[in-house]
């Protein structure tokens, strides 16, 4: 298994598995880190997988550099051969509702597609999607891979606030996001999910290395779930009066 490490931070060194994003590679480094928590996680301070690296940060006054790579290059050597689609990680399942009221950009892509709304909603509900990794926001999970007939470009211009739970489409990838932010992706629906929660025993309820499948759900599920329509943006903006004067 080819693998090298690059010395990051005082007390942090990244290993690096490849240099694609991909489903084969991704299943890769999860694995890798899996082995690394059961035989070293008593060792290290943490252990962030990415798309195609794992970090490792560990306590300088325990341990030293090369005494951790050397039992890390042992757990690798150990590691079975996978090929894709063998990994075997949790699959989690997330109601969404999709519709332009809370996916105000799914008629676009549906355009971009050459198909109907519907048909959109079929292919990215039909797809079985990695947790390639966490970041940009506190539990935002970076999904992959869409369709290509579904990838689109981020939009030109983020939009000041979207609601915690909506659904997008940037490129090749997916995600939902956890808490209110700004953000520039091609939203598509909304979860009722919590998806992040700092009470939790663990905030966040995507991890890497994770799966998620997309389960349609109607307007009367999505409420009944505890799904808002009361804080949507683009609706505030919708039904604000015109300004006097002709100004915008």
């Amino acid at each position: 298994m080819f693998w090298r490490y690059e010395v990051t931070g005082v007390d942090t060194v990244t290993l690096h598995f490849g240099d694609r994003i991909d489903i084969a590679l991704a299943d890769r480094v999860h694995q890798a880190a899996d082995a690394i928590a059961a035989d070293m996680g008593d060792r290290l301070m943490d252990i962030v997988p990415s798309y195609t690296t794992v970090l490792l940060r560990y306590d300088l006054s325990r341990d030293d550099l090369s005494s951790l790579l050397s039992d890390v290059s042992d757990t690798l050597a150990d590691l079975p051969a996978i090929g894709p689609g063998d990994s075997d990680g949790e699959v989690v399942d997330i109601p969404v509702y999709y519709d332009p009221s809370v996916g105000p950009d799914l008629a676009d892509v549906a355009d971009r597609a050459g198909m109907t709304v519907d048909q959109v909603i079929g292919r990215h509900s039909g797809e079985l999607y990695h947790v390639f990794a966490i970041g940009f926001a506190p539990g935002f999970a970076y999904l992959g891979q869409v369709p290509e007939a579904l990838a689109v470009p981020r939009q030109s211009t983020p939009r000041p606030k979207v609601p915690a739970g909506t659904l997008g489409i940037a490129d090749t990838q997916t995600a939902l996001y956890p808490l209110a932010s700004p953000g520039g992706w091609n939203l598509i629906g909304r979860t009722p999910v919590t998806l992040f929660d700092p009470g939790r025993d663990q905030p966040s309820l995507l991890q890497a290395g994770q799966k998620v499948r997309f389960v349609p759900i109607s307007r009367e599920r999505y409420l009944e779930l505890g799904g808002r329509l009361d804080d949507l943006p683009w609706r505030e903006e919708a039904q604000a009066p015109a300004s006097e004067g002709g100004q915008p």
